[in-house]
């Protein structure tokens, strides 16, 4: 298996170190149409990051500074240190590292958060997680062997939408 290049993110821009792994090759010409080419399959560098309706994935080993926002979901295992603002569902894994803000939907947390949390609808803390910080949420569910250092206000007021403003 051919190990990953690690990604780094600064600000608002996903910079990922990438490298061709086969030489290139000549390509023969193909007749224009107006439909698009089925054989063309994007690679890192041809599209742009796009989160897709299941989610995306923030692995293991990828760190961001800066602030992130997305749209449906997104699993983070990696480290941030930042805001994390969305309107869509947030799953920090076991490895992850977050510090800063977090105004989602709903998220679930298995690792480890430093900062507050404020959601819309649920906030999970799963068994192994530590959140140092306030959570703000209209159901909060915390598992027997979770870690939480701050306060918690559960219930369901205008208080407890964040304000978060995602691009057009």
């Amino acid at each position: 298996m051919i190990p990953l290049p690690k990604c780094r993110c600064f600000g608002t821009i996903l910079v990922m170190n990438t490298f061709n792994l086969f030489p290139p090759h000549k390509e023969t010409e193909r007749p224009q149409t107006n439909r698009p080419d089925s054989s063309f399959v994007p690679g890192p560098s041809d599209r742009a990051f796009v989160p897709t309706q299941s989610g995306a994935v923030l692995s293991r080993g990828v760190s961001i500074k800066g602030s992130v926002k997305f749209l449906n979901g997104l699993c983070i295992d990696g480290e941030v240190e930042g805001t994390i603002d969305s309107h869509g569902t947030l799953v920090i894994g076991e490895h992850a590292r977050i510090r800063g803000e977090i105004r989602t939907k709903s998220v679930n947390v298995r690792g480890k958060v430093e900062g507050n949390i404020f959601v819309t609808d649920r906030c999970e803390l799963q068994a192994g997680s530590t959140v140092r910080g306030d959570i703000e949420a209209p159901r909060l569910t915390v598992d027997e062997n979770a870690t939480f250092c701050g306060s918690a206000k559960v219930g369901t007021g205008k208080s407890l939408r964040p304000d978060v403003r995602l691009p057009s």
